[in-house]
């Protein structure tokens, strides 16, 4: 296929799903992020499930703007680590962040959206299978949607454009080696 092929080709809106339990799924959407910005696109990045940690994504991305926007709806991570909230407040805030990716989606602003983590706010609970199938719907032909975290419903597998698993083959904490700033957050 040529340039101008590519140019010819009317734009398709992808699904693109990154999971597994391996390293590197928000990694992989933040590399579209750059890409996207390449091209000029707005971008929104709604964070669910993270929190209250501070992550070096979040410095970065800010030299992106104005194209890209980081939202963060999520009220931590559940059930682990420093979390003391109840878990009504989580769902809480995962329902909220589901309603502001609605609004999101509709507003037409963004070419490119992704919801780091939803794939976990899942599996824990925070947002149903319902809520899902209603942001999906919502999208328009033209807009492409990354979802992140591990555990992705086989159903939205089976329904993607593109599916990535993340697999863990060796890890440096194996061997005790903590996360690392500029490398895991």
């Amino acid at each position: 296929m040529t340039a101008d092929d590519r140019a010819k080709q009317p734009e398709t809106g992808l699904l693109i799903v990154y999971t597994g339990n391996g390293k590197g799924k928000t990694t992989a959407a933040l590399g579209m992020c750059v890409r996207a910005v390449g091209y000029n696109w707005n971008v929104s990045i709604i964070q669910f499930v993270k929190g209250s940690w501070k992550y070096g994504e979040l410095k970065g991305i800010k030299r992106l703007e104005p194209n890209i926007e980081l939202h963060t709806v999520g009220e931590g991570f559940v059930g682990i680590v420093d979390d003391t909230k109840e878990f009504e407040e989580h769902r809480a805030a995962a329902r909220k962040g589901v309603e502001f990716a609605l609004e999101t989606i509709h507003s037409r602003r963004h070419r490119l959206i992704i919801l780091d983590e939803l794939n976990v706010a899942a599996e824990l609970g925070l947002v149903t299978d319902d809520e899902i199938e209603e942001i999906l719907s919502a999208r328009d032909s033209q807009q492409h949607l990354v979802i992140t975290g591990r555990g992705a419903r086989d159903w939205l597998i089976e329904r993607a454009d593109l599916v990535t698993e993340m697999r863990e083959v060796k890890h440096p904490y194996q061997k005790g080696v903590l996360a690392q700033k500029g490398i895991d957050w």
